[in-house]
């Protein structure tokens, strides 16, 4: 399922005539790092989809959202789930990681759960952070979590909640698959 999440940034971005640098220094990213986003060649890790909602003032679920109407609750079937892929292999072919939105048509929510399946380690450890807050569940596998200059071991069952304004960053600690229930707020 394609959500054509460059698309909704370039059209939020057009509808407030800001250019790609405008964008890039307000959000910290490069303008080559917003264009190949928009031109849908990237897709962006939620802390950087987190920050550019953020100044656009939208929920993250905007992204994933096929314009349905409001209501109180939501169901989503493991079948109905939105993948969201990245390519961040060592070999630069396959799937570093990919994250599923578990909630994307119910609006205006204040969290935003994910189901985050890493099949490698990372060679780099770029840290990220974003207003809000993050709950991670260890659902299958192991995992290192760097939050500034702690490292946290996190084995299945394990699971941490923290200021998304630390800087971090969620590593398998092998190769051998990780799932995480992760849930982020604004």
């Amino acid at each position: 399922m394609d959500y054509n999440i460059g698309e909704k940034i370039k059209k939020l971005r057009k509808a407030r005539k800001l250019t790609l640098q405008q964008v890039a220094s307000e959000t910290g990213f490069s303008p080559a790092l917003i264009s190949q986003i928009e031109n849908n060649n990237v897709s962006p890790p939620i802390a950087t989809l987190s920050k550019i909602a953020k100044f656009f003032d939208v929920k993250m679920g905007m992204f994933f959202d096929e314009d349905e109407v409001e209501s109180k609750y939501e169901v989503v079937r493991r079948n109905e789930r939105r993948v969201v892929s990245r390519v961040i292999s060592k070999s630069g072919t396959g799937h570093g990681y990919t994250y599923e939105a578990l909630s994307f048509r119910k609006r205006n929510k204040k969290m935003e759960p994910f189901l985050l399946t890493v099949c490698e380690r990372a060679q780099e450890e770029t840290l990220y952070s974003h207003e809000g807050e993050e709950f991670l569940l260890i659902l299958e596998g192991s995992a290192e979590l760097i939050l500034e200059d702690q490292r946290i071991s996190l084995d299945e069952g394990d699971a941490v909640y923290f200021d998304s304004a630390v800087k971090h960053r969620l590593l398998a600690r092998d190769d051998s698959g990780l799932r995480v229930l992760a849930v982020v707020t604004r």
